[in-house]
């Protein structure tokens, strides 16, 4: 098999386990969220940690520590994706797995707003198009919900946010996910040993399918993340873009059709201005991918 064709396979397979994990999650709806995050940070960076000293790669960690603004830029990572994952198990606990999967619909619109705000991008009319349609869209479910749609736009800006410190901060997937997990570990772990000393701790008092699932948690998030890191060196940057999708649209397929959560008539009209928007912004990346792939060739051919 190819690097390309891998590449592919492990980046849809990311894909997967993110757009899955709704049902990894639900289980645990009776344990808080605080917890799980904090099971799921502290195992995640055992997992890592123990990986990364198999290979001998824990060099890159001083390495990347070494440096204090990276080192800050990270921490605020550590902040950002702690807040996504809260957000995102107390919404799939609490029956919000629509609600959370339209978070990552908007994610790559999010990312656009982002390169204009802080990289002074321009953007052309395709995608202004789509953002002002996503736009809409948000403003209809808030319109016709009466609530604005804090858990969709958290985890939206949350990601989308962390994605670009994680793209300016030159360090690799699995040494950054042991970096941040670290820097949240004072915080776990005295979280955790409170709860056990107040009785409410739930690793050791839930049964055992529940402690697996938490201890499960964290080589389940580095190996997702492994895939995408892999995935994405390996094949083009557009495909990536339109693969991402996968996430979304199976998180969206759980909540209907696995957890039975309601879809009315007025969620998909909001639902499909995103998608619309979602659309044109494909389009445009792709036809803009292959004019650039052919821009050499037509200048060789000259």
């Amino acid at each position: 098999m190819s690097e390309t064709r891998k590449g592919f396979a492990a980046a849809v397979a990311a894909f997967v386990v993110w757009g899955l994990i709704p049902l990894y999650f639900k289980p645990l709806r009776e344990v808080s969220a605080f917890q799980v995050v904090a099971q799921r940070a502290l195992w995640s960076w055992l997992f890592v940690l123990g990986c990364m000293a198999l290979r001998g790669e824990l060099g890159e960690i001083r390495t990347a520590l070494a440096d204090r603004r990276v080192a800050a830029r990270i921490a605020l990572a550590a902040i950002l994706v702690s807040i996504n994952w809260l957000v995102y198990v107390w919404a799939v606990a609490h029956n919000h797995v629509i609600d959370a999967s339209l978070g990552y619909f908007i994610n790559p619109l999010v990312n656009i707003l982002l390169g204009v705000a802080l990289l002074s991008e321009r953007l052309n009319r395709a995608q202004w198009t789509a953002v002002a349609l996503a736009a809409a869209g948000v403003a209809y479910l808030a319109f016709v919900t009466g609530n604005l749609p804090w858990i969709s736009l958290t985890l939206g800006f949350s990601f989308a946010c962390y994605g670009f410190i994680r793209k300016v901060v030159r360090v690799e997937a699995l040494p950054g996910l042991a970096i941040e997990t670290s820097m949240l570990m004072p915080f776990a772990i005295a979280y955790l040993l409170w709860c056990q000393a107040r009785g409410s701790g739930a690793l050791g008092h839930s049964g055992p399918a529940i402690d697996a699932l938490l201890i499960g948690s964290g080589p389940l998030t580095a190996l997702a993340l492994f895939l995408f890191a892999y995935g994405a060196r390996r094949i083009p940057y557009s495909t990536m873009g339109v693969l991402q999708y996968i996430c979304p649209t199976l998180q969206l397929v759980c909540g209907v059709l696995a957890f039975h959560e309601p879809f009315a008539a007025a969620q998909a009209v909001g639902f499909a201005l995103i998608w619309a928007a979602l659309v044109i912004y494909a389009c445009d990346g792709f036809l803009r991918a292959r004019a650039a792939a052919a821009a050499p060739l037509h200048i060789a051919g000259t």
